[in-house]
């Protein structure tokens, strides 16, 4: 939808163009074919109306200020200016790509020096980076430290009072046993004397002592686990630096791999192999655009040439229509019929139908240009210049599966034949 409504003012000034490019040349035969029947520029006499010379002078001043403003002299100086600046551009270009190649090949060469040099120097980026862990982590490991030994402090004291709790409960369930043990031989004693004989307590006493068996202890609190092993665990947790546990074993674990890591890659990738082929490829290029630049230069040259001879059609017109309002002017005579004038006037009169006539004939060409150009330079520019400049061609180009619906990354895999790396345009540029 953005693309439509873009397109719109493009579509609505080509279709003008092409108006214009189809009308011209209609206007101008209907306009030949009348003065070959002598069916155009009124009859061969002349009234003398009061507002003659005011409307002369309307029609002269309405021409040359639109020949100078509007139709050619701003429009043929935009044009000309164009023209040699775009010249310009491509003779400057063959110095900018030498330019661009050498510096290519200035990278390309100390690549592998870089390369080695950042590997070596690895080992002080290792020590700063400990250096600055020792005082940055410091603070922060000390804060995560006091709210680990608040914790650790919380869980020895519930240890403690789970071990002082179990042996509690083992001493308390043993003097419960004796004392039912007694109660139970007082209760057993009792029941054997005569008067539980009694007919009227018999039955009683019997009770009592079938239920002597349930007086005991279901719970046996002697089989629970101690915590001996964990509080003492908890105490050697207690006497550990944590602060030097985290800053000597942990992070000097992950730079020691990052390390490893980086020589491992380094080893691993073909970076020779790699450069070789790329500077294959660019000696390649910079061969072919060397030989291939004297004839981008000849063909711009014809191009200069033919947007030159366009502008000078364009002159000529307004040559033809100056010097018809200068010879209309010196050679008028108001009291001279059409038929009777003079050879000034007349060629004045030659002049103006000669600029009609070369507008006719040059101008819906000059109007194909404008509409090809106009129509191709504006999408270029916003299709290609300004995602270009704000990095959007970049995020197309990149994007995963477009260029090649086999290939995740599309510069690897043209480079690498690899397409999983991890390589971007966008990075590259």
């Amino acid at each position: 939808l953005q693309a439509i409504y873009y397109e719109i003012g493009f579509i609505v000034s080509a279709a003008l163009g092409l108006l214009f490019i189809f009308l011209l040349p209609l206007v101008g035969l209907c306009f030949c074919m009348c003065r070959c029947c002598d069916n155009c520029g009124g009859e061969m006499h002349q009234r003398q109306k009061k507002n003659a010379d005011c409307q002369r002078s309307c029609f002269a001043t309405f021409l040359f200020v639109a020949s100078l403003i509007i139709r050619q002299v701003v429009g043929v100086l935009c044009a000309y200016a164009a023209n040699q600046h775009l010249t310009n551009q491509v003779r400057g270009a063959k110095k900018l790509v030498n330019s661009n190649f050498k510096d290519l090949k200035v990278f390309l060469n100390d690549t592998p020096a870089q390369i080695d040099y950042l590997v070596s120097q690895y080992n002080t980026t290792k020590d700063k980076a400990l250096s600055d862990l020792n005082n940055w982590l410091l603070t922060k490991v000390f804060l995560k430290k006091l709210y680990i030994l608040a914790a650790i402090r919380e869980t020895k004291e519930a240890l403690e009072n789970v071990s002082v709790s179990v042996e509690v409960l083992q001493e308390g369930t043993e003097r419960l046993h004796a004392n039912l043990t007694d109660v139970k031989m007082h209760l057993s004693n009792t029941l054997n004397d005569s008067a539980c004989s009694v007919a009227q307590a018999a039955s009683t006493c019997n009770i009592i002592r079938n239920s002597l068996n349930q007086l005991g202890i279901n719970a046996n609190f002697s089989g629970l686990p101690g915590v001996s092993s964990q509080l003492a665990k908890v105490n050697d947790v207690l006497k550990t630096d944590l602060s030097s546990l985290v800053q000597k074993v942990y992070i000097k674990n992950v730079l020691e791999s990052i390390g490893s890591n980086i020589t491992t890659f380094t080893n691993a990738l073909p970076v020779q192999k790699i450069l070789a082929d790329l500077t294959i490829y660019l000696t390649q290029s910079e061969a072919y655009v060397q030989d291939y630049f004297p004839l981008v230069e000849q063909y711009d040259f014809y191009r200069w040439l033919g947007c030159l001879i366009l502008c000078c059609m364009v002159v000529l017109i307004l040559v033809f229509y100056y010097l018809g309002l200068l010879c209309g002017t010196c050679g008028y005579d108001k009291h001279a019929s059409p038929t009777t004038r003079g050879c000034i006037s007349n060629t004045g009169g030659n002049f103006l139908m000669a600029g009609v006539g070369f507008s006719f004939l040059f101008s819906w060409v000059l109007m194909i240009v404008v509409v090809l150009t106009f129509v191709t330079g504006g999408n270029v520019e916003k299709l290609v210049c300004e995602p270009f400049e704000d990095k959007t061609l970049f995020k197309v180009l990149d994007t995963p599966y477009l260029l090649n619906q086999h290939w995740k990354n599309y510069l690897p895999g043209i480079l690498f034949k690899n397409p999983n790396i991890d390589l971007t345009f966008e990075k590259v540029y």
